[in-house]
């Protein structure tokens, strides 16, 4: 029940759809208040007639649909004079039987020019004659109206008189009633006066006789859909079609017309044949052979179709297409579509440079590999080009666009791309929708994109995308509204913080930013990109740099303490023998290339002199079986008074000399008891001396031993190296005594 003023108040409503309401009752004021209602449909809701509808208010009304109801009679009513634009009336399955001359009065009286009625599914047996006389249409379809060639003829006989622009006969594909078919069915329609027909889905329909046309001579557009026709060879070419569409209609082989007046020729989903057959149509400007797995295997010039005249051409889904020609003869075409055919030689050779009107292409899904830089080269007016599902040689995009500088819109989807060339797009100002999506893009380079000045929308969904640089992310063209980074692989750690940054601040540019997902790293898979939290990075930075500087701290100090680990050694040794006697006088340190030196002159002049002095020696003082470090500091300097160094060219040149040297310096600075005494054999290059900086220092700072080979300087040496060795030297009178009986002892011998 829909009571009066139901819709009161939708004054702008334009469309009411009430399908499938039981409606039992309708008030007189039930669509009152719609005064901008445009579309009206109430299917399946039990209305018995239009008599009855509360309707004749609704003066914008420009579609009424009433289709699956119960109304029986075709009779117009009065207020129909009320709806002056109305354009389409929809009366199919309903209960229609019987049309007659009165039903069509205020037709007659208030023509609706514009008007297109479906009559179709209604079980129609009887036109009275005289019924259409003088009335005009847009638009009539019976369709599986009628349950008999028979009954058929006479209907159509009933529409004598009928001016209209367009019919369609026929049935549905599975409301098929009509068991045979024959000529004198379409006699009738030489009685209409119509510009374009349509006939589909006879079953029966004679498949060589092309008498079926006689009536449709003038007619300018002719369509059969789903019909059993084996050729079309006979008709004349005089006929006055300007459009011809055959759909499904199972033709053996391709149809050779020679019609001087076709203008658009439409060949489609017609699988019975395999070949392309050339056919000459003069005036052809549109051509559609989409979906009939053709092969053709020379194309494409103006021979294959007759005419120079060809705007648009369509051979997409097809079979193997070999490329032999540059279009010759066919430099008018706008429009060219290839995909989803097996395109050959494509790759070639400039097989589009003949093209300079052409205005779109597709080539997607063509089995192309793009090798050759100039496959584009002469579509100077293209602006459309699409491409997706081909490939490119090492899946890099080069330079082939640059000839494209009127392109509006590409489409590279699915090309396997992994990287652009920093030039690819240099030359396509004008372009404003780019598809690089469905490719292996491993990052975000917006380098290439920055000459897109015009740049609207780019889709970079469905790729490998981590991240991309902050720098990068500069050169996206100002002008871009839209930007899909949907489905990629992005890496959600602090290193792209950057570019995850970017990502929440340029919501309104991102397509789906919500969708945005991470795959890495593990905790955060299938986690929202918008939810990475910038905190977390300065926690970890904070981390990391406190970490970074123990790390630091502790091998600083671990170095230091490996560098002067004998040096503390040497410290640790102080304290713990510092307060005790020395047992030895001196520590030698000197190279082994010396050692005859120390031998026979040192060690004999020293420990077996007045007063003797015990030297420490490595060759006979060290322990065994203790690292000779040790040994050097244990038993070297910490149980000497003093240190002897014997300079010298190999002392200079060894590195256990040097290290001992160091030492000693140490252990002079932490006892303030020792010395150092120098001794040097012989006379040092100053440059062989300079290469131990410190040595050189302290030689020129302090005073040193020369050893003199001559007697006068033997005495002078040694008495100044035993006073030096005196000195801090405990007295021991035992010692003293048993040095003098040595000494007499020696004398007796003597």
């Amino acid at each position: 029940m829909i009571e009066d003023d139901a819709y009161q108040g939708l004054n702008h409503l334009s469309t009411l759809i009430l399908t499938g309401n039981p409606i039992e009752s309708l008030a007189p004021g039930a669509f009152s208040g719609l005064s901008s209602l445009q579309k009206l449909v109430a299917v399946e809701t039990n209305l018995a007639s239009l008599e009855d509808f509360p309707i004749g208010h609704l003066k914008t009304l420009k579609e009424l649909n009433v289709a699956h109801n119960l109304i029986h009679s075709f009779k117009f009513p009065e207020y129909f004079s009320n709806l002056p634009n109305l354009e389409h009336l929809d009366l199919s399955n309903n209960k229609i039987q019987n049309i007659y001359h009165e039903d069509l009065k205020v037709l007659r009286q208030m023509p609706l020019l514009n008007l297109s009625l479906d009559l179709s599914l209604n079980p129609l047996d009887f036109i009275e004659p005289g019924t259409f006389k003088e009335i005009k249409l847009n638009e009539l379809t019976l369709r599986s109206n009628f349950n008999s060639t028979h009954v058929m003829k006479i209907c159509i006989q009933g529409l004598a008189g009928l001016k209209i622009n367009r019919l369609v006969l026929g049935e549905f594909k599975n409301e098929r009633i009509v068991k045979s078919f024959d000529r004198s069915v379409l006699e009738g329609l030489c009685n209409l006066t119509f510009e374009q027909f349509r006939i589909a889905h006879f079953s029966e329909f004679p498949r060589s006789d092309t008498g079926l046309f006689n009536c449709l001579v003038n007619v300018s557009a002719i369509s059969l859909l789903s019909l059993n026709v084996d050729s079309l060879e006979a008709l004349p070419k005089d006929y006055r079609w300007q459009h011809l569409e055959l759909t499904k209609c199972n033709f053996k082989q391709f149809p050779t017309l020679k019609l001087n007046s076709l203008k658009k020729f439409v060949f489609i989903g017609n699988k019975g044949m395999s070949t392309f057959t050339e056919f000459e149509l003069p005036n052809l400007q549109f051509l559609d052979l989409k979906r009939n797995h053709l092969s053709f295997k020379g194309c494409c010039s103006h021979t294959n179709f007759g005419t120079t005249k060809l705007k648009h051409l369509d051979l997409s889904f097809n079979d193997v297409i070999t490329m032999n020609s540059n279009f010759l003869g066919l430099e008018q075409l706008e429009h060219l579509d290839f995909q989803h055919s097996n395109l050959k030689q494509a790759n070639d050779f400039s097989v589009f440079l003949s093209l300079r009107n052409l205005r779109y292409l597709d080539i997607s899904y063509t089995n192309t590999r793009v090798v050759f830089h100039g496959i584009f080269v002469g579509l100077v007016s293209l602006q459309t080009l699409k491409m997706a599902g081909n490939s490119f040689q090492n899946n890099l995009l080069p330079d082939i666009f640059t000839e494209l500088t009127n392109l509006t819109i590409l489409d590279l989807s699915k090309c396997q791309l992994e990287r652009v060339s920093q030039m690819a797009f240099h030359s396509l100002p004008k372009l404003q929708v780019l598809n690089m999506s469905h490719n292996k893009l491993l990052s975000l380079d917006t380098l290439p994109y920055k000459p897109l000045h015009s740049l609207q929308i780019l889709d970079c969904s469905f790729n490998r995308i981590m991240e991309s640089k902050e720098q990068e992310l500069q050169h996206l063209p100002r002008s871009l509204a839209l930007l899909n980074l949907t489905q990629n692989d992005f890496a959600c750690v602090c290193e792209h913080q950057s570019f995850l940054q970017w990502v929440k601040d340029q919501r309104q540019l991102l397509v789906g930013a919500e969708q945005m997902m991470c795959t890495q790293p593990l905790d955060m898979r299938d986690m929202p990109v918008l939810s990475f939290r910038n905190a977390t990075c300065q926690m970890n930075k904070t981390i990391i740099s406190v970490s970074v500087l123990t790390i630091l701290l502790v091998s600083a100090a671990g170095a230091l303490v490996y560098k002067f680990y004998f040096h503390l050694m040497l410290l640790a040794g102080c304290k713990k023998y510092g307060r005790g006697e020395s047992t030895y006088d001196a520590f030698v340190i000197y190279s082994s290339q010396d050692e005859d030196w120390v031998r026979n002159e040192l060690v004999k002049n020293l420990e077996g002199g007045v007063p003797p002095f015990q030297l420490c020696l490595h060759y006979r003082d060290f322990i065994p079986g203790v690292a000779i470090a040790a040994n050097i500091i244990q038993e070297g300097f910490h149980k000497s008074r003093k240190v002897i160094v014997v300079v010298s060219q190999h002392f200079i040149q060894s590195r256990w000399c040097i290290f001992e040297y160091e030492i000693a310096q140490t252990w002079q600075f932490l006892s303030s008891r020792a010395g150092i005494i120098f001794i040097v054999l012989q006379k040092l290059e100053k440059s062989l001396l300079r290469q131990q900086v410190e040595l050189y220092r302290l030689l020129n700072r302090n005073t040193y031993l020369e050893w003199e080979d001559s007697v006068l300087g033997r005495h002078i040496f040694w008495r100044r190296l035993r006073k030096a060795l005196l000195d801090g030297k405990p007295w021991r009178p035992e010692g003293t005594a048993d040095a003098d009986s040595r000494q007499q002892e020696a004398t007796t011998s003597t």
